[in-house]
């Protein structure tokens, strides 16, 4: 039986709206703002994933580098501390959309995904950050008749490109995790795992500084210009010349104001549960802790804590005019209220369970759906931004190629188009509020119409363009 409008308000009335993983007794304390003036081998700007990466790996890569990192709030403020914990090895937003647009590329861009998925494992075991790493692999899960045979068809295809993965017939998938809406599902049993992602953030920074990273809070870059041979970053209370620059500000307004025109900023909305009972937690099983989603155009995605909450999150993907982010966009309670009534839907098992945290952040979606990068000032400054989802496990990559292209290194990364060339961009105002909505409305046709796609979405696979989150 559905539950009302005003009972589903009920089960978050009392969340908190900080996201869960960044309201922890445990969060560091904040580090002090710029002040004064510097001059620096490399600044980075974000203090996200793209940005901790980056200042590691430089220093990895050649100790006594003078290294920087500016972060606007907190560390992980941003996206790093607001997503589902997923990280997953595909740079390409899953392996379909790669093929789509880099077929001749995708062998390479696959083992560059696997490489560095490998290389977050060794990282978070060489400075022994404790961020509940979890090699769980990820099941996609059909809820609808016509996706059963997709997950039929994705197994063989996906074992061709040397991914482990089986197909679970209904039994089986409701073995795994109970639920009276699984038909089918396929369950993709490596190049993925579950993380705590603002302990991997605190983690990271902490190893950064370890080799001699500074790193500096609450200080917001106002301007960049040029200088000579180097760039001048300007703060409220500081200035930085810096010999080379990483911009890793993803969804957030960015500084190369060109950038806009590929970023399209979507918030997704997120609900965690208070932690699950014995009783509970065995009414839907889930003793393999993978990470789930399903497999419809406006999806969802979910899975387990360490300590057994459920985080159940996507679906309702929003766009706000004129690319806008801000933190009023993340209070909706229509949309926690439309989560929360799907949840019990999925688990009528759990109904009386609560939701301790409700939250919501903004991805940084490009019409390609993975990351694009630049370079500005000469081959001084170099970006990364339009992870879309997955970004959790590309961002290593993504920072990477940063690397090479602020030092001028011509590697087998930089010579892939992935790199090479960028989205095609998104339209100026009011076309792109408008094609959002049109877009979603198709999307949910879609879904409606066992997953054929309309002369809209036609349109845009034609062309490139696409919205996703």
């Amino acid at each position: 039986m559905a539950l009302s409008d005003s009972r589903l308000r009920s089960t978050f009335a009392d969340a908190s709206w900080t996201p869960f993983w960044l309201d922890r007794a445990e969060r560091p304390s904040a580090r002090p703002a710029l002040e004064g003036e510097h001059t620096v081998d490399l600044a980075i700007v974000g203090g996200g994933f793209t940005g901790l990466w980056s200042a590691l790996q430089a220093l990895e890569d050649m100790p006594g580098r003078e290294v920087m990192l500016l972060e606007a709030d907190r560390i992980a403020f941003g996206a790093s501390g607001r997503n589902g914990g997923f990280c997953e090895a595909s740079l390409t937003h899953g392996l379909e959309n790669g093929l789509r647009r880099f077929p001749t590329e995708i062998d390479r861009i696959e083992q560059e995904g696997r490489e560095s998925l490998e290389g977050i494992a060794a990282s978070i075991q060489r400075y022994d950050i404790d961020c509940v790493w979890e090699p769980t692999g990820t099941l996609a899960i059909a809820t609808e008749p016509h996706q059963v045979q997709w997950c039929r068809d994705a197994v063989p295809h996906m074992a061709e490109y040397g991914h482990d993965v089986a197909f679970l017939d209904r039994d089986e998938v409701r073995a795994e995790v109970n639920s009276p809406q699984y038909l089918a599902g396929f369950w993709r049993k490596d190049g993925g795992a579950n993380i705590d992602p603002a302990r991997l953030a605190w983690g990271l920074a902490s190893a950064a500084e370890g080799l001699g990273a500074r790193i500096f809070e609450r200080s917001m870059v106002t301007s960049m210009d040029e200088d000579g041979d180097a760039i001048e970053l300007r703060t409220a209370l500081g200035r930085v010349r810096a010999r080379r620059v990483i911009l890793g500000t993803n969804a957030f307004p960015p500084l190369m104001k060109k950038m806009q025109r590929y970023i399209l900023p979507v918030y997704d909305y997120v609900l965690m549960t208070e932690p699950l009972s014995p009783e509970q937690k065995a009414s839907i099983g889930w003793a393999n802790r993978q990470g789930l989603a399903d497999m419809t155009n406006q999806f969802h995605y979910f899975r387990l804590s360490d300590d057994d909450r459920i985080l159940w999150g996507g679906f309702d993907a929003i766009y706000h005019w004129n690319n806008g982010v801000e933190p009023r966009n993340e209070r909706r309670d229509a949309t926690y209220a439309l989560l929360a009534g799907q949840f019990f839907d999925m688990f009528p098992q759990l109904e009386g369970v609560r939701f301790s945290h409700a939250w919501a952040g903004a991805i940084d979606t490009c019409s390609r759906f993975s990351v694009f990068f630049g370079r500005e000032f000469g081959g001084k400054l170099a970006y990364a931004a339009g992870y879309t989802g997955l970004g959790v496990g590309a961002t290593r990559w993504g920072a990477r190629v940063c690397l090479d292209l602020v030092d001028d290194l011509h590697t087998a990364r930089t010579q892939l188009e992935l790199v090479r060339k960028k989205p095609r961009p998104f339209p100026p105002e009011p076309f792109r509020s408008l094609g959002v909505w049109i877009t979603r409305r198709a999307l949910a046709r879609a879904d409606r119409r066992q997953g054929r796609r309309g002369p809209w979405l036609k349109l845009l696979d034609a062309v490139g363009l696409g919205f996703d989150s």
